[in-house]
């Protein structure tokens, strides 16, 4: 919000965005339907999944909560995660690091990391049942945003004041993106001196050699078996 107050009051010269015609068109309807659908989901699913205590409506709150609430997508998501998935002990913090690396090496956004939280969280449902209530939870709110915004957003775009206001948000999404890598990737991942050679290299192997992600992941993994048997 802050992020986009000041682009608002300070980026109004920026470049003009794209003013072209979306590719999908959504009715008034589909989208006023789309819109209470996402908040009414946002605000009953908590108090479903405390009244009845059930399991699988708890995953499906909290992946709805993150997937809802997170701005900028990708590595950002990861403090939300953590906080839903590793503060009440259904993933320890090792299998969730554990995770988000091996995600580095598949193609496609980060959220699908939901899938991997939801096999492997402690309490049932889990195994495949646990991937796909996690995975169609965090993916959901995107859906019923599109097309609850679709009518709106044409005209909303081509407005100065609503492009300097993006502008912000982006700038603030680069703070966000830099406080993930420290905490928890770095506070989590970085514990000593062989840890921080072994991301050096990662990072020397990423974006000087242009190394494939996949095989920058696979290497780490074997340089950090190598750390923990030393």
């Amino acid at each position: 919000m802050l992020g986009g107050i000041n682009g608002f009051a300070l980026l109004r010269d920026g470049p003009a965005g794209s003013n072209g015609e979306l590719p999908i068109k959504v009715s008034r309807a589909v989208s006023a339907g789309s819109l209470a659908l996402f908040f009414g989901l946002l605000a009953t699913l908590p108090l479903l999944a405390s009244a009845t205590g059930n399991q699988a409506l708890a995953y499906f709150d909290a992946f709805y909560r993150v997937g809802s609430l997170v701005f900028g997508g990708g590595h950002v998501v990861l403090p939300l995660l953590q906080a839903e998935v590793v503060a009440p002990g259904w993933v320890t913090d090792d299998a969730f690091l554990a995770g988000y690396g091996a995600a580095q090496a598949i193609p496609g956004p980060l959220f699908t990391f939901a899938g991997y939280l939801g096999a492997v969280m402690g309490p049932e449902p889990n195994g495949w049942r646990g991937a796909l209530i996690c995975l169609v939870a965090i993916f959901l709110p995107s859906f019923l945003l599109i097309f609850g915004t679709l009518p709106f957003w044409q005209e909303l775009r081509k407005r100065p004041d609503a492009q300097a206001a993006l502008r912000g948000v982006n700038a603030s999404v680069v703070g966000l993106l830099l406080a993930a890598l420290y905490n928890p990737v770095w506070t989590g991942g970085i514990k000593s001196g062989g840890d921080f050679a072994l991301a050096a290299a990662a990072f020397l192997l990423l974006y000087v050699w242009k190394t494939p992600p996949w095989l920058v992941v696979a290497l780490c993994a074997a340089g950090g078996a190598i750390l923990a048997l030393t």
